[in-house]
């Protein structure tokens, strides 16, 4: 069975757009019910749990809402999501929802892997150049790996950029073999 998650993503990101709401904002107090749900074994109980009514779920879901100060149609969609049983694909919804955000707002994501953790200078840096290749805005998430040596590895949908210490060695591995 195909993920309803996009469906979900690109209705809530229609509903946001006609009420004219901040989308990072609105992106941010969903991601904070998502976690507000990941922390609390008995809140995931409660609100997934079938045999408990609609309506006592639609009043914990309220005080949530009171308290992270949810938009209207933040609440009302995350009620959605749970009347339809699809509370377990949240965190699926959101990374889609992030992504017609972005595709509206013309910008990319790249996933970016260094050697070791880079300060901001660098990564301001990195970014620019990326926005360079792209030819849009881009949103980066960075993740390190050790095994690169040096240098970073880009991936901006399925084309990858690798300037990578250990990519140059294999490379240069590869001329002497052949040589």
């Amino acid at each position: 069975m195909a993920s309803s998650a996009p469906r979900y993503a690109r209705a809530f990101a229609e509903v946001a757009e006609s009420a004219r709401l901040d989308a990072n904002a609105a992106q941010q107090q969903m991601s904070d019910f998502a976690q507000t749900l990941a922390g609390s074994n008995e809140l995931r109980e409660i609100l997934e749990n079938p045999s408990i009514e609609m309506a006592a779920k639609l009043k914990v879901l309220d005080g949530i809402a009171r308290r992270i100060a949810m938009f209207p149609q933040v609440r009302n969609f995350i009620a959605v999501i749970l009347e339809h049983q699809r509370l377990t694909e949240l965190d699926e919804i959101l990374t889609e929802y992030k992504q017609v955000v972005d595709e509206h707002a013309g910008a990319t994501e790249a996933r970016i892997t260094s050697a070791r953790p880079l300060n901001q200078e660098d990564r301001a840096q990195l970014e620019a150049q990326i926005a360079k290749l792209a030819g849009e805005r881009v949103h980066a998430r960075y993740a390190e790996d050790a095994t690169l040596l040096g240098g970073a590895v880009v991936e901006i949908g399925s084309t990858v950029y690798d300037g990578s210490v250990r990519a140059q060695l294999q490379q240069l591995k590869q001329r002497l073999v052949n040589a």
